[in-house]
């Protein structure tokens, strides 16, 4: 087999091999929170023997989806947050999760719905809140982050958690929910000075 041959056939591979994350990703953001893989192989436009020919285990594809989330969060979040006081990096920091938040709702409801089954969602989720509770600590005032239960009351405020009972149970719009959480960092802040 000549070179164009097998640079032709690892093309075709790597294009089958992004149509499949496109499908699984296209399902998740559709509300699809656990598609199969007869759903994302009809989505992809591929054979089933396919999906799993390049994804013998759904960690290895999730693995693939978090590679492309964690690009696009970092376009969302950017870099660190930035503010003329800790308590203005503090709101920006704020402004940014809420937006990243907004933006993986449907791709955290999938994590969340099937992470009791997946070793790589449990070790990615246990990496991104490590990683969050380091950019507060970062972001937070001094006297925040000596005062311990000051410090774990902004972590909570500042939580995904927290983000989806102001928006799903809660109802609210995305502007008011981040109303809601600089309020509650505010008062915890006033409390603390």
């Amino acid at each position: 087999m000549n070179t164009a041959s097998r640079d032709g056939r690892h093309q075709r591979s790597e294009q089958s091999r992004q149509r499949i994350i496109d499908a699984m990703i296209e399902l998740i953001q559709e509300g699809v929170l656990e598609p199969t893989a007869e759903q994302v192989s009809a989505r992809a436009g591929l054979a089933i023997r396919t999906v799993f020919r390049h994804f013998n285990d759904m960690d290895s594809l999730f693995r693939e989806i978090s590679r492309r989330m964690t690009a696009r969060a970092q376009a969302i979040v950017g870099g660190d947050p930035d503010g003329d006081s800790a308590e203005a990096t503090l709101h920006d920091l704020i402004d940014r999760r809420s937006r990243l938040y907004e933006d993986m709702l449907p791709m955290r409801l999938a994590a969340d719905a099937l992470r009791h089954r997946s070793p790589f969602l449990q070790e990615d989720h246990a990496r991104f809140v490590d990683q969050a509770r380091r950019t507060l600590r970062d972001a937070c005032p001094a006297r925040v982050i000596d005062d311990t239960q000051g410090f774990e009351a902004v972590d909570a405020l500042l939580s995904y958690e927290l983000w989806m009972r102001l928006r799903r149970e809660q109802k609210l719009s995305p502007r008011a929910a981040v109303a809601v959480v600089h309020r509650l960092v505010d008062a915890v802040l006033a409390e603390g000075a």
